[in-house]
Formats: C-alpha cells, structure tokens, sequence
C-alpha cells in the first residue's frame, strides 16, 4: 500500500492509498488546499477543526451542484428516450393501418 504525504493549510498528513492511485490522491490534496487557502483568505485565520468543517460544508456543497446537473441530465435523458419510444410505436402504429388499408383495397379490387 502506498502513501502520500499531503498538505493542507500549512499541515502535512500521510495518507495511505492503493498502489497506483498516488498522484491522484496528491492532486486531491492540492484542491482540498486550495478550497482550505480561498476559505482562510475570505475569513481569516481559523482553528483546524472548524476549517476542516468549513471545507466539508463546502466540497459538499460542490457535490451537491454536481448531483443536480446529473439528475438533470438524466431526466433528459429519460424524456428524449421516451419520446424515441412514443416515435417508434407511433411509426409501428402507422405501418400496421397501411398494411390494413392495402389490405382492404385489395379485397374491393377483387370484389
């Protein structure tokens, strides 16, 4: 296992990951630091429990926002497949009364 030493407003922390996955943890590091920095500089110094719950709040926040966008686009997705859907059994519907129709000439023809 391996681990990467990441840090956040001034404070180092090892953290363990899986083999591979080291520089992705170091880039998540450096956001979550970057979001403590824009937090400290917007509200001054602050003890590392509440920046740490201050962070929390808002990469949930973030999240969040990306759930939405998500669940919307899924929605639109679901609308656009099920108009595909209503399309299709709308064009089945009209093949099967033009076979109908041709039926029904043919029968006056021979009549």
């Amino acid at each position: 296992m391996a681990q990467v030493t990441v840090t956040i407003n001034g404070s180092d922390y090892l953290v363990a990951c899986d083999d591979g996955q080291e520089a992705h943890l170091a880039r998540l590091g450096a956001y979550v630091d970057n979001r403590a920095g824009e937090l400290v500089a917007a509200v001054g110094p602050v003890d590392d429990a509440r920046l740490l719950v201050m962070v929390s709040l808002l990469l949930a926040d973030e999240l969040s926002d990306v759930y939405a966008e998500l669940d919307a686009a899924r929605t639109a997705d679901q609308g656009v497949a099920a108009k595909m859907t209503a399309e299709e059994n709308l064009s089945a519907n009209i093949d099967e009364l033009a076979q109908r129709i041709e039926n029904i000439a043919e029968r006056l023809e021979q009549a």
